[in-house]
């Protein structure tokens, strides 16, 4: 590798790292923010919430790294530009071409290593984040009572409530609580009338405050069998009694545990391609369902007739105007209520149709956009590098306004094509690569401008130009000498 190329590529890794950090710092608030319900309250511990955002990182990678490769672009070339690097190397016989190249193949390096990561690790993140987002978003995870039935969710006990009321299931009556340990171990009962449970200080303990019962004890230290035989029960009698249930592994199994696993989010463009044909196929088949019970609802009520072959009109089975009034309110109510079960059934099979091909679409644009994202990394990158040559300026001001004024137009595109999709209005192929498709002929433009030393973005250009016009109409009235 040149001399040239090694500076080019650590120049523009150097603002690189920064607003990589930068960007994927406020990008994961914003994640935090719109999930923060989800867990907040629910006696989660630092690390897994640690774990939970880590996870939820996955997400935000695929948005960060093409927007701060637009970003470096411009600053690096806005700042080889503005230093007058630029210009030296063109008249060194360096065109811009062959500057722009060395960046090119390492854009296309983490393009590949975007691909790599959302098709093989978001998957798996996108998996346990969204089993632990579901897990936290019960109030008790693995603790759901059922009164009237036992219960074994918690280590070494057996637990049973006869009713369970309150507005968070708080208040219990009729408890039994039974310690289960092995048949040589001391026995333990525990009878009460009713019961509270208790927010624990530590939220891997539940608490539970129990209200005049009994506590019921088989001593069985003694080894000797008579001597077991002798020793007689113990009961103790309380009025309140305070009882903490460590539950730190069952809320840990709880957070881990994969309760959802189908879903298209946690596969690979292979295996969505293969889920795509299948669920194409049985799209088929429940649209051909529809269209045959449709059609055995309308012959019920309508007949074909083919006109060709009438030699004669069809009479009339009866004339509305020559019946009785009752008849004629009977048969006229009897029209109307089969066609409004027409207009109910054809509205339910509509919406069922809308939401069958909503998440059809949606899968179809999600398997699209792990190759289409790592392809606007390409295109940022042509623009940002074309618009940092030509406006030559680098830092943090109009690069910055520049290429958040880009991203929002493209991500403006992506949610409206998307919208358009789900709809069923465009097909959804084209809406995860319309954006690409915008933005890519901007990208040869620029890239045109900045090759042709184009002066289109030169700020200096158009003050010079309306220079004389704002000198004359603000510039202060010359006055006379003589009055």
């Amino acid at each position: 590798m040149k001399i040239l190329d090694r500076y080019i590529i650590r120049i523009f890794f150097g603002p690189f790292f920064f607003i990589f950090s930068v960007l994927f710092f406020i990008f994961m608030v914003n994640v935090i923010w719109t999930q923060m319900y989800l867990f907040l309250g629910k006696g989660l511990s630092s690390y897994e919430i640690g774990k939970l955002f880590f996870y939820l990182s996955a997400s935000v990678f695929s948005m960060v790294l093409p927007l701060t490769i637009l970003l470096s672009s411009i600053m690096t070339f806005g700042s080889l530009g503005e230093k007058y690097e630029l210009a030296a190397m063109k008249s060194a016989g360096i065109s811009l071409t062959r500057i722009m190249l060395p960046l090119f193949f390492t854009v296309g390096c983490l393009a590949f290593i975007l691909f790599l990561f959302q098709n093989n690790i978001t998957p798996t993140f996108q998996k346990k984040a969204r089993n632990m987002l579901y897990n936290a978003a019960l109030s008790k995870p693995a603790l759901n009572f059922t009164a009237g039935h036992f219960v074994y969710q918690i280590p070494e006990y057996a637990v049973k409530f006869n009713a369970i009321s309150g507005k968070n299931s708080e208040n219990i009556d009729g408890v039994f609580i039974r310690k289960s340990t092995h048949v040589f171990d001391d026995q333990r009962s525990i009878i009460a009338k009713k019961g509270k449970f208790v927010e624990a200080e530590n939220k891997n303990f539940l608490k539970l405050i129990l209200l005049d019962g009994y506590i019921y004890e088989d001593l069985l230290y003694l080894k000797n069998r008579e001597d077991r035989l002798k020793q007689p029960n113990q009961i103790i009698k309380f009025d309140t009694m305070v009882s903490y249930f460590d539950i730190s592994s069952i809320i840990t199994k709880a957070m881990d545990e994969e309760r959802i696993v189908d879903d298209y989010h946690f596969k690979t463009y292979r295996n969505i391609s293969a889920d795509i044909q299948k669920s194409k196929k049985e799209n088929r088949e429940l649209f051909k369902n529809m269209s045959a019970s449709l059609a055995s609802i309308t012959n019920s009520y309508l007949e074909f007739i083919d006109q060709k072959k009438i030699k004669k009109n069809i009479a009339a089975q009866y004339i509305l105007d020559t019946l009785r009034k009752e008849k004629k309110r009977d048969i006229l109510y009897s029209a109307y209520r089969k066609i409004e079960v027409l207009k109910a059934d054809l509205k339910s099979k509509k919406e069922q149709i809308s939401d069958v091909i909503k998440v059809y679409n949606m899968m179809i644009i999600y398997q699209q956009r792990i190759f289409s994202y790592s392809v606007t990394c390409i295109i940022f990158f042509l623009i940002g590098a074309s618009l940092g040559s030509i406006i030559r300026k680098g830092g943090m001001g109009i690069p910055v306004v520049i290429s958040i004024f880009i991203f929002i137009l493209f991500f403006v595109a992506n949610i409206t094509v998307e919208n358009f999709s789900w709809k069923g209005i465009l097909d959804p192929y084209w809406a995860a690569w319309i954006p690409n498709i915008i933005f890519f002929p901007f990208g040869v433009w620029f890239t045109y401008l900045a090759l042709t030393d184009s002066q289109i973005f030169d700020i200096e250009r158009y003050k010079t130009l309306i220079k004389p016009i704002t000198k004359r109409l603000f510039s202060p009235k010359e006055h006379s000498r003589y009055r």
